[in-house]
């Protein structure tokens, strides 16, 4: 069960709040959580862009809404932006999820080029962070692009704390730290804040994979979770490229002038480390 292969491609519209839609190479539409295979290559991941490195605007896969496309995130009836909290601009890598997971299958990308929202990339994972948020583990995986210049240099979490002294510290500060402009406390981590080794990150991944299965296949509750895909063939959520058409067709016009970003996105944050 891996979904669709081929190519695929990106639609959205011009704000940054838009709803984005992901289509295949045949200009249908799919959903970026079900319909993308997990695996790229053997030992290869497929990982979807959800936010450029050094952006502000927290877009993420709407896992709930039908076909699950990427949109700008809502919390009490307003956008949802990521603080620049010095000395960082925004998020600090490029940003997104590994698809067909479920539950902590959000991940953060190490790559030298600035990706573009709803890029699909293939990623060599490296390891893998366990940050608590509001209770849970929250696994935030470090992988690095394939066609990176830099990709045969790394193959394991150890090859990142070599070759790139810092980046792995400035990650962690920025999960600990990047919710206390908006008054929350600093985020807290297990295993003392250590990332783990690929293994230990790709076990992760197969278990949160293994979820997704059970989830599509409607073998356990998707609590709210949309699971209509378009190609896995054991699902009984799949649905013909017309219907999810009509789907796409219904949803109401972006926003335009609500869709104005705030002038404060640009307003740095200074914050004494704990």
């Amino acid at each position: 069960m891996t979904g669709c292969q081929g190519a695929f491609s990106w639609k959205q519209s011009a704000t940054s709040s838009s709803l984005g839609t992901a289509e295949n190479e045949k200009g249908q539409y799919i959903s970026p959580f079900h319909d993308i295979p997990i695996y790229a290559a053997q030992g290869v991941f497929h990982m979807v862009v959800e936010v450029p490195r050094w952006s502000n605007a927290k877009m993420e896969i709407a896992t709930k809404d039908p076909l699950n496309p990427i949109k700008q995130d809502v919390k009490k009836g307003k956008l949802r932006y990521v603080a620049n909290l010095f000395p960082y601009k925004g998020y600090i890598w490029n940003y997104g999820a590994i698809p067909q997971g479920c539950g902590y299958w959000l991940d953060c990308g190490y790559n030298t080029q600035v990706c573009t929202r709803g890029e699909i990339i293939r990623v060599k994972v490296l390891g893998i962070l366990a940050m608590i948020d509001e209770g849970e583990t929250d696994w935030k995986v470090i992988a690095i692009n394939v066609d990176d210049p830099d990709a045969p240099n790394f193959n394991d979490i150890n090859d990142v704390k070599r070759l790139k002294p810092g980046y792995l510290e400035a990650t962690v500060d920025w999960f600990r730290r990047y919710k206390v402009p908006d008054g929350k406390p600093e985020n807290e981590f297990a295993f003392n804040a250590e990332f783990k080794d690929k293994d230990f990150a790709v076990d992760i991944i197969k278990s949160t994979h293994d979820h997704w299965k059970a989830l599509v296949t409607k073998k356990t509750d998707g609590k709210g979770i949309s699971c209509m895909n378009t190609t896995v063939s054991e699902s009984p959520f799949k649905c013909d490229p017309g219907a999810a058409k009509a789907i796409v067709d219904a949803l109401p016009p972006p926003c335009e002038s609500g869709c104005t970003i705030p002038a404060d996105v640009n307003k740095w944050y200074h914050h004494q480390k704990n």
